[in-house]
């Protein structure tokens, strides 16, 4: 995306991210990830450290968009805030104890029957060389070379990223590539385009936001209108936050209570939306889990919990769309939702918790714990069990089922 183009996104885009819309902020997130997570990189050095960061730095954002006073300072604003986040990283890893990632790393190697003890010697050997040259540039020639490669090698693209002029990063270019020598370079240019974000890093992010509005919609939310149609979108969304499935199951569930009640000529685009919602948070809720795991037994240990979790979320979703379907007032449709609420958060607020908590106790995991709270924390998790109470008591007024 050239410079125009990411001046007229943002210009578009913003003014709806800040009155509460995710999918407009989700489409900010995917045009700046490359920029913020390289930048968080060339700070820490660490990749997974550098995703975190850059997660942390999109959900502050979003919290505080409100103090943006027009859409070109949000560029600038979002490369500092990324560049505090980093140092305090930096700060807070001075000192502390070597966490004994080889020996974590060996283990896995011996008991993970996923990839070869050869092809996980070569990765680390590609991460080894790369954090070897970033650790050897000016800080300020890591950012550009990172972004340099994963922007398509375009020195303009990264001057607008950046802020800066071409013939600046160009100068940059030059003296990290007078400092590398040229295979290294190849081989750091190989790892910077193979751990650049993808479109899972934003739909994490996404997930996040659950729990996060901007300030400037949170007290308008519901006379806006976000307790609307719209919530149903945005709890499949949510469902990356509570559960994947979850999410998506309420998403589908409402979408038909809505929809069968009031005739609506869709009901079936809206069950279908809602169960591929569901499907995808799910798929990218056990990819987020799994990235704690470093051996076979907790990977089994979370493929149990998704199941268990997706089995849950189909009955729900189940109950919920008979009710709606047999039944003309709110009463059953109303202790569905209760009691399917109450299984799903005890698989999340009390079954989970057992199950991650030494993962998260281990060192290697140490750079993931804050970002796994914004996911799957018990504020996260029970924000959006309000959200979804919400959603049933509009839809059932809406419709006429329930009178105050």
């Amino acid at each position: 995306m050239n410079a125009l183009a990411l001046d007229l996104m943002l210009q578009t885009e913003l003014p709806a991210a800040t009155r509460g819309s995710q999918e407009a902020y989700g489409r900010i997130v995917h045009a700046c990830q490359n920029t913020v997570t390289a930048i968080a990189l060339a700070i820490t050095r660490d990749v997974q450290a550098s995703e975190d960061i850059a997660q942390e730095a999109f959900l502050k954002a979003w919290q505080q968009l409100d103090r943006l006073k027009n859409s070109a300072s949000f560029l600038p604003w979002l490369r500092q805030i990324t560049r505090n986040l980093a140092r305090d990283w930096l700060r807070a890893q001075h000192g502390r104890p070597m966490s004994g990632e080889v020996a974590e790393i060996a283990i896995g190697m011996a008991a993970d029957p996923g990839p070869t003890p050869a092809e996980r010697l070569l990765q680390t050997e590609e991460e080894l060389v790369a954090t070897e040259i970033i650790s050897s540039l000016p800080e300020d020639s890591r950012e550009t070379l990172l972004l340099f490669y994963r922007e398509g090698q375009s020195s303009q693209q990264v001057a607008d990223l950046l802020g800066l002029s071409d013939a600046a990063v160009r100068k940059r270019l030059s003296r990290a590539r007078a400092m590398v020598r040229d295979e290294l370079l190849q081989r750091f240019g190989e790892f910077a385009r193979a751990t650049a974000p993808t479109a899972a890093f934003t739909m994490i992010v996404l997930g996040g936001l659950v729990g996060a509005m901007p300030a400037a919609s949170a007290a308008t939310a519901i006379g806006s209108g976000v307790l609307g149609s719209g919530l149903i979108g945005k709890i499949s969304t949510g469902g990356l936050t509570t559960g994947g499935v979850t999410g998506g199951v309420a998403g589908g569930s409402l979408s038909v209570i809505f929809e069968q009640v009031t005739q609506h000529p869709a009901s079936l685009s809206g069950l279908v939306g809602g169960v591929i919602g569901g499907l995808i948070g799910y798929a990218f809720t056990w990819w987020y889990l799994a990235r704690f795991c470093q051996t076979a037994q907790e990977r089994l240990q979370v493929r149990r919990f998704m199941a268990l979790n997706a089995t849950t979320g189909s009955v729900w979703l189940f109950c919920l769309m008979l009710a709606s379907l047999l039944t003309t007032g709110w009463q059953a449709v109303a202790i569905i939702t209760v009691v399917g609420l109450a299984a799903v958060n005890y698989q999340y607020l009390a079954i989970l918790p057992r199950i991650m908590d030494p993962m998260l106790a281990n060192p290697v995991n140490h750079s993931r714990r804050r970002g796994y709270g914004y996911v799957f924390g018990k504020q996260a998790i029970m924000l959006s069990s309000v959200l979804a109470v919400g959603a049933v008591l509009f839809v059932l007024v809406r419709t006429g089922r329930l009178a105050f």
